[in-house]
């Protein structure tokens, strides 16, 4: 009787290094993301961003039917895109713009680095996916971590919890969720074919937002000048498409939960940027922190199920 092969890690270097990629090109975005709003109303930034991402998504998908014919998506499947659509991009956007608005930095901070927690709580519920007890420990770790890193940067100010915080929880609530969804369907078709459908339709529902508040009253509103609209592309093509698409992948390969945990080098990275473009300052509390959430990021991604 062969004996049984050793286990794999969950995650192999090149995934760790591809999401690593995506984490830092995020926490970048955070920085130019304070820039484009000074230029942008929310509602029509929103819509650009999905709007280029979901033209890219869609050119690189006409060029893999050529080589690779693959069938079109069923009506179930074609749902659960929508229904991803409505979670990960047009809800989940309106309420980080509306919630980053009427909260601190430092507690949008916090609050986004719930995501891991809540992407692991549902991926228990919905798939039941079992968490293990290092997964739990490098959760924790992870969130302390960042913890950490926003709660000494300069300036660091905590509020009490209010509308802002609640719309902030509810977006990574929904962004969690779709994850999961996007675990399923992205297997059954795969990773390009999902984000292209699901941005293509976030796209329309982001551009019937923006004309409903009245966000797009001229055409100044959405071309405000060559650099906004060059930063706003730096956004959408590599923030957002390409690293949604290696989110998604990633999701195929390991699953919602442990990918989820990398999310939270994106608040350490953008403290990191925020020093190195806008000269904040570092502490010894900030190396405390990154020791803890690349700890807690092996413990959760690697340990068994």
């Amino acid at each position: 009787m062969k004996p049984p092969a050793r286990r794999t890690p969950a995650s192999g270097g090149g995934l760790s290094a591809l999401l690593l990629l995506v984490t830092a090109l995020w926490g970048l975005n955070m920085t130019a993301m304070k820039t484009i709003a000074t230029y942008f109303d929310p509602a029509v930034m929103a819509t650009w961003r999905a709007a280029i991402a979901a033209t890219l998504m869609g050119v690189l998908l006409w060029r893999q039917r050529a080589t690779r014919p693959r069938a079109r998506m069923n009506r179930r499947q074609f749902a659960t895109a929508v229904g991803c659509a409505v979670l990960m991009v047009y809800l989940n956007q309106i309420l980080v713009a509306a919630g980053l608005s009427r909260t601190t930095a430092t507690n949008g901070s916090v609050a986004i680095a719930l995501s891991p927690l809540v992407s692991s709580l549902m991926a228990a519920a919905i798939l039941r996916e079992r968490i293990g007890l290092m997964r739990i420990v490098g959760v924790l770790l992870g969130l302390g971590g960042v913890l950490i890193v926003v709660l000494k940067s300069p300036g660091a100010h905590v509020a009490g919890a209010g509308w802002g915080d609640a719309m902030v929880v509810a977006s990574v609530v929904t962004f969690s969720i779709g994850g999961v969804f996007i675990q399923r369907l992205a297997r059954e078709t795969d990773a390009l074919h999902a984000s292209a459908m699901i941005y293509a339709c976030g796209t329309f529902m982001l551009a019937l937002h923006a004309i409903a508040v009245g966000a797009s009253h001229s055409v100044a509103a959405w071309l405000p000048g060559f650099w906004p609209v060059m930063l706003v592309m730096f956004s959408a093509l590599i923030a957002t498409a390409f690293g949604n698409l290696a989110w998604n992948h990633a999701i195929v390969k390991i699953g919602v939960a442990r990918v989820s945990l990398w999310f939270y080098w994106v608040p350490v990275f953008g403290v990191g940027f925020a020093a190195l473009l806008l000269g904040e300052t570092l502490s010894l509390w900030h190396v405390v922190g990154l020791v803890a959430v690349a700890a807690g990021t092996a413990l959760g991604t690697y340990s068994r199920a």
